[in-house]
């Protein structure tokens, strides 16, 4: 679950050598600004903020990161003494598996507060669907 460029410089690769091939890593970084302190910014600096806060700039900006981050595989597959594999249907099947009680403790939480955890987990599944990046 460690970012694949990541490993060798952390050393992670010095004392490992068998690695999983599994989209389990992500990171989510996001900026917040109070309401208040927005509307109290020059045109000017909320411009600024409008015309760069946006899915675009985020890409811009996270994409060499990310490309980073996942040449680390093939460098790692083709390091000596390194074996990157990928798991099986059956395998990930367990694994969904395993993961249901979490789904439905969490399920249960969302449904005390008034939302339809149904209705999250399909746009959740389509949304990833749609930029391939179900597994």
């Amino acid at each position: 679950t460690f970012p694949w460029g990541s490993i060798p410089l952390f050393g992670i690769d010095k004392v490992t050598k068998y690695h999983m091939n599994v989209p389990l890593y992500t990171t989510t970084f996001v900026w917040i600004i109070n309401k208040t302190t927005y509307e109290g910014m020059s045109p000017m600096q909320r411009k600024a903020i409008d015309e760069h806060c946006s899915s675009e700039w985020a890409l811009r900006v996270a994409s060499p990161w990310a490309d980073f981050e996942r040449a680390g595989v093939e460098k790692l597959t083709n390091e000596a003494g390194h074996e990157v594999y990928t798991i099986s249907d059956a395998q990930l099947a367990e694994w969904k598996r395993a993961a249901q009680p979490v789904v439905q403790a969490w399920s249960e939480s969302v449904r005390k507060v008034g939302g339809d955890p149904d209705a999250m987990l399909k746009e959740l599944r389509d949304t990833l669907a749609k930029y391939n990046a179900a597994y």
